[in-house]
């Protein structure tokens, strides 16, 4: 049975085209919270775009360590999703429904037609596609690049002169402690948000030896 008029009202990244495309092609969608919505390596035949609730997607490890990749609200779409049913791929993530959730589900092929006739419905796609990938990407760079983090503060340390001042170029301290000059100026560029330094030019001035040394002990 089609969805009502009314949620489809609902559906955000609509325009008349793509309502027109939905009417009476789309299934509604409901389930309690805590609902297994998709899992690794289940076949994705539908994109769920949500009226009501919120989807946690997430990978969990065979030790069981949880790490969460994004929500997905209404106004949102899956980009798991997405993916997966542009590149005929099976998930590889798992979302679960965080709250009761609504919504209307739609086919491959509507997908694609919408993609292809509705303008509303393309720019949504992309600016969401957009936004989540430089979110994963710093998703990414905070678990990979965490001991980086650890290595740089005890570098700074151990190179700090009396006065707190570490001499030496972003280049310096990048072949010091292994990595790229691009990471090591962001890990600075973090550490003064922090308060934890002041980045002067040629030199790097530490305000607060303890949070630096907190850095290195979360490591441990």
């Amino acid at each position: 049975m089609a969805a009502t008029e009314k949620a489809l009202a609902e559906v955000p990244g609509l325009d008349a085209v793509g309502r027109r495309l939905l009417a009476g092609r789309n299934e509604p969608v409901s389930a309690p919270s805590g609902t297994v919505v998709f899992q690794p390596g289940q076949a994705c035949e539908r994109l769920v775009l949500l009226t009501k609730g919120m989807v946690r997607v997430r990978m969990v490890s065979e030790t069981g360590r949880e790490i969460e990749l994004y929500r997905v609200r209404p106004g949102d779409m899956c980009v798991m999703s997405v993916a997966c049913l542009m590149g005929e791929r099976p998930y590889q993530a798992e979302g679960i429904a965080d709250g009761d959730i609504e919504g209307v589900a739609i086919s491959r092929g509507l997908f694609r037609e919408l993609l292809a006739q509705s303008e509303a419905f393309r720019e949504t796609v992309i600016a969401v596609q957009t936004r989540r990938i430089f979110d994963l990407v710093s998703l990414v760079d905070e678990l990979a690049f965490h001991r980086t983090e650890a290595r740089l503060a005890a570098r700074l340390l151990q190179r700090a002169s009396q006065e707190d001042v570490v001499p030496g170029t972003h280049q310096e301290l990048a072949l010091d402690i292994g990595t790229a000059r691009e990471v090591v100026s962001r890990r600075l560029k973090r550490f003064e948000t922090q308060g934890l330094v002041a980045l002067e030019r040629g030199r790097v001035r530490i305000l607060d030896r303890a949070g630096l040394g907190s850095i290195i002990g979360g490591e441990a």
